[in-house]
């Protein structure tokens, strides 16, 4: 048994399934966008933890 009852086999068909529609070249961008947008959201949360530092040493 694979993720939640789902066997290998049951992804694997779901995945070719995925890039006969949209192709690889589209899933390809697709998922370079989401590596950056998950990239900058670290950041900007990193930048705000650094900040609420900063505030603290301040008080």
């Amino acid at each position: 048994m694979g993720i939640g009852g789902i066997s290998i086999w049951q992804l694997l068909i779901i995945l070719a399934v995925v890039v006969l529609i949209f192709g690889s070249g589209k899933l390809k961008s697709l998922g370079s966008d989401l590596g950056s947008s998950l990239k900058g959201f670290k950041k900007a949360i990193k930048d705000e933890e650094t900040n609420e530092d900063s505030d603290n040493k301040d008080v």
